[in-house]
């Protein structure tokens, strides 16, 4: 069987959803960032093993030059097997508790329809992201393909930082407070990506009064 054959073959493999996620970045990056739908989210998790703890729940919120689109939020709960008892009073999310939960697969369909081919932001974008992956590697799926802001790194290049040292990240406590963002539904997921969105928003609004808002500043290299 021929190389190209072989990929063919292992592509059709994927289900639909999944095609149709990746279908999503054969169309050219926009050069406009104030017509670039944005997508900041974030997850509640179980721990930080990336392998031994899953993700509890999922929120998202889109904009578009610089205006949130709260009513068009995302929010997910998952079905849990696995559960930390002690990381409740972080996240306040209770294996048994009242609020809709549906499955990982299903979590993962609704996230990936949500953010298509947007660029995502998030706080510790490492973590989250790699929480994700991990989660999509559980169903034979491969890896994020958007591209990635975080917001404690551009917060750092915005204001080129001398008084703290460059590989002590910023909380999202401190980043809200310097900024003056209000902690509205702190530790949840969708309350930490609405303020998470706030936060690279001001700092949006600094590049952009300094001519720096370009995507060759804003992406990582």
């Amino acid at each position: 069987m021929g190389v190209f054959n072989w990929f063919s073959e292992k592509k059709s493999n994927y289900p639909d959803f999944w095609l149709e996620y990746l279908e999503g970045f054969k169309t050219q990056m926009n050069k406009d960032i104030k017509t670039t739908r944005f997508v900041a989210f974030d997850t509640e998790t179980t721990g930080f093993d990336f392998n031994e703890d899953r993700v509890l729940s999922i929120g998202a919120v889109s904009f578009i030059n610089k205006k949130i689109e709260v009513s068009k939020s995302l929010e997910l709960y998952i079905k849990q097997d696995v559960f930390k008892a002690e990381s409740v009073k972080i996240h306040g999310i209770l294996k048994n508790s009242n609020v809709e939960k549906q499955t990982e697969l299903d979590a993962i369909k609704s996230f990936l329809n949500y953010i298509k081919s947007d660029v995502l932001i998030a706080h510790h974008a490492n973590f989250d992201r790699n929480m994700i992956n991990k989660m999509l590697e559980r169903h034979g799926l491969g890896k994020l393909k958007n591209k990635f802001i975080d917001t404690g790194h551009l917060f750092k290049k915005s204001v080129h930082l001398l008084y703290k040292d460059e590989d002590q990240p910023f909380t999202l406590d401190e980043l809200a407070k310097e900024l003056n963002v209000p902690l509205v539904d702190r530790h949840t997921a969708t309350g930490d990506a609405l303020i998470t969105a706030l936060i690279f928003l001001k700092t949006l609004s600094r590049l952009d009064k300094r001519k720096h808002l370009n995507w060759g500043y804003l992406l990582p290299k």
